[in-house]
């Protein structure tokens, strides 16, 4: 009888397996990268590979890094550029965005993330929605969706203001301000801030003693808790439909051609909605 490797799919994800049942997840850089980019297959993979790992009976917790100078560069333009042209592009992003999203509150296994440099896009969903999220204290956390023009939905609704208030959600995502490790374990929006030498050290380390604990308790406790994130379900349901809208106007044109510019955007002052 042969057996598939449930991970052999995998080409930007680079998944390696530890004692004690942890299984690490590398979102790795492409040929001339510095920092890991969610192009349309990485995009697809970070939504399959919870499922997969919830499923591996050999795996109790998953560490999530980034390979290079930073965990996430975010989005790839190109993507966004089909996105904007092309209806069933949009369709199929909206579907892997919710469901990366509901795939990580869903999984019964805890989720680690190790967070260093950069961290935006896609890789800040899979950052922010780990169960514990640990970052160096000079990590660079920022959610851009509205600097190109489309609403902050593929995570920010569903857990920015459960963990660091809605205040403070607020001025982070309507202005996309980026937030320190450090500044972020202050305000909650994170579990850890360490070092830059002691990241993956410390992320091990947690990611260890979930492997060693009772599965039952953790798994129980974390299901438990992720039903404050089942009840924001509609809340973000709705956040990603009006991002997905976005992508259809003007205003992500224009913020593409100013990141391509590397300029502020000038969006139209009295855009319709």
């Amino acid at each position: 009888m042969t057996t598939t490797d449930p991970y052999s799919k995998y080409e930007s994800l680079r998944i390696e397996h530890h004692p004690d049942g942890i299984l690490e997840v590398v979102m790795t850089c492409k040929a001339g990268q510095k920092l890991p980019t969610a192009d349309a297959r990485t995009h697809w993979e970070m939504t399959e590979i919870w499922r997969d790992f919830d499923a591996d009976r050999d795996s109790r917790v998953a560490l999530i890094r980034g390979e290079g100078s930073g965990f996430s560069a975010g989005g790839d333009l190109a993507l966004v550029e089909q996105m904007a042209e092309h209806p069933e592009d949009r369709a199929r992003v909206w579907r892997e965005a919710k469901d990366l999203v509901y795939n990580m509150v869903n999984c019964h296994k805890p989720i680690v993330s190790a967070m260093h440099g950069p961290a935006a896009g896609a890789g800040l969903v899979c950052g922010l929605m780990a169960d514990i999220s640990i970052a160096t204290r000079r990590a660079k956390l920022v959610d851009a969706h509205t600097r190109l023009g489309v609403a902050a939905g593929d995570h920010a609704a569903i857990i920015w203001p459960i963990l660091c208030g809605m205040a403070k959600a607020k001025y982070y995502l309507m202005l996309c301000e980026p937030v320190t490790g450090e500044e972020a374990e202050r305000i909650g929006l994170i579990s850890l801030a360490v070092d830059d030498d002691e990241l993956l050290e410390r992320a091990f380390g947690v990611a260890r003693r979930l492997a060693l604990g009772s599965q039952t308790a953790i798994r129980w406790t974390k299901y438990a808790l992720n039903n404050w994130l089942r009840m924001a379900g509609p809340t973000f349901d709705a956040s990603l439909a009006l991002e997905m809208m976005g992508f259809a106007g003007s205003d992500v044109r224009e913020g593409v051609a100013a990141l391509r510019a590397k300029r502020p955007p000038s969006f139209a002052p009295d855009e319709p909605f």
